[in-house]
């Protein structure tokens, strides 16, 4: 019973002390213990000078400036990180663009985007299956620099799990960079170690920035 009690009244002294020293106020009051001493056992024949007790002032003035500075900062992101939960909310039941190749269905119909860098005068995508094999050629035409979206049906027969897309544009002979973009719509919201994460209609994860658009 005493080893208990002498550990439990150690670890509370050292939460304590612990608390103590990264208190501004207790800093504050702990240094001016200390100046109150040092006049008081200063020599009367070589006393402590105004400019030396003005620099140990200044010092802890910016120690405890920085100590107050470093807890506003971090109760601002703290709310922060409160408000963003609570705007990510508002994108339940929204599609959003992240980036990636996948297709995102609503019952038969798949949905994706691209980012193209410049104009093009011909766009293709390809639908991929899961092993890799072409299973439908879309043809775009000319786009102009942006975002595209294109819509896809799925035969009733085929499986639509992990189908992708593969993007070819082109002006002229020239390759256009193109950036495929995954669309899928926001079921719920997620906190996980300090991140917005997002789960998806695809059964995917994502986190809040991942994401490149809400529709």
């Amino acid at each position: 019973m005493n080893v208990t009690s002498t550990s439990n009244t150690t670890a509370t002294t050292g939460t304590s002390n612990s608390a103590a020293n990264t208190d501004p106020a207790a800093s504050q009051d702990r240094f001016l213990k200390l100046l109150v001493a040092q006049l008081n056992n200063q020599d009367p024949m070589n006393p402590m000078d105004n400019a030396q007790m003005t620099s140990q002032m200044a010092q802890i003035n910016t120690v405890t400036g920085i100590q107050q500075l470093n807890q506003t900062m971090k109760d601002m992101g703290t709310q922060l990180t409160s408000l963003q939960v609570l705007q990510s909310t508002s994108i339940v039941g929204r599609e959003i663009l992240t980036d990636g190749n996948t297709l995102g269905f609503t019952g038969q119909t798949g949905k994706g985007a691209i980012n193209l860098a410049g104009a093009t005068d011909t766009v293709t995508v390809e639908i991929m299956g899961p092993g890799g094999q072409v299973v439908d050629t879309l043809n775009l035409g000319a786009q102009s620099a942006g975002r595209v979206q294109f819509d896809w049906t799925a035969p009733d027969s085929m499986n639509k799990a992990d189908l992708t897309f593969k993007v070819t544009a082109k002006l002229g002979t020239q390759q256009v960079t193109a950036t495929p973009l995954a669309q899928d719509k926001v079921t719920s919201i997620g906190f996980e170690l300090g991140v917005i994460t997002l789960q998806l209609q695809g059964q995917k994860y994502v986190t809040y920035n991942d994401v490149r658009a809400i529709l």
